[in-house]
């Protein structure tokens, strides 16, 4: 997920959005099990990043269009890794340039065809599209707020501060962000929250119970009560 993410942010970043975007199958794309077909709020990591972003997602559905998806990758699986023998080069740095400014030109230049219609269908980001971008391309998870406002994630535990931008109460939902940088984002109603990794659990916290005073059903006022003496 984090690879496509990364692959798919670079993209948008250098030639904006596309309307739709043309896949395969594959789990990392789609929700495949059979049960869940009529459900449509059931959407993978990805179907969510799009939706935000507003790009349509279209699956191959056979084995031609699947054809037209793969083809791509295995040329290049196979030229690519002898093009890069042929110049030496056995570095990621090195693999990275030979790709963007020898391989790419090349291939393109060799393979691609003019378009029928020459328009660019990418759309340009909104402000907000783009200071959001790290948040659209983060795998998201959903958590409980414990009652001593700690979160437990990937066997690590979280402590809120104090101090919030926005209020939160215990056993509430906060959804966990998980960024491309390997950063750990808390968000409550559109607000990051303020927290601390905590090496240890905290003590649990004894709560005295509520205790409730009981009073008698049949209780007779004294002579001397306010409500014997009482006068018009």
């Amino acid at each position: 997920m984090f690879a496509v993410f990364k692959f798919w942010k670079e993209y948008i970043k250098e030639f904006g959005k596309p309307i739709s975007i043309y896949l395969d199958k594959y789990s990392t794309y789609k929700v495949n099990f059979k049960n869940a077909v009529d459900n449509l709020e059931l959407l993978t990591q990805f179907q969510k990043a799009l939706n935000i972003l507003d790009i349509k997602m279209i699956s191959a559905n056979t084995p031609q269009a699947k054809g037209r998806v793969e083809r791509l990758f295995q040329t290049l699986q196979d030229r690519l890794t002898k093009e890069l023998k042929l110049n030496n080069i056995n570095t990621i740095e090195g693999g990275n340039t030979f790709l963007k400014d020898v391989f790419v030109p090349k291939f393109n230049k060799k393979f691609s065809v003019v378009p029928n219609k020459p328009e660019n269908l990418h759309r340009k980001l909104t402000r907000s599209e783009m200071l959001n971008l790290k948040s659209t391309f983060s795998v998201k998870n959903i958590r409980i707020m414990h009652n001593d406002f700690t979160i437990k994630f990937k066997s690590k535990l979280f402590q809120l501060e104090k101090t919030q931008p926005v209020t939160i109460y215990q056993r509430q939902e906060v959804q966990i962000e998980e960024h491309l940088n390997n950063k750990i984002k808390i968000k409550h109603k559109d607000k990051y929250l303020n927290y601390f990794t905590l090496t240890t659990k905290p003590p649990k916290q004894k709560i005295n119970p509520l205790v409730l005073t009981a009073h008698k059903t049949n209780f007779i006022p004294p002579k001397k009560h306010p409500w014997r003496n009482f006068k018009f």
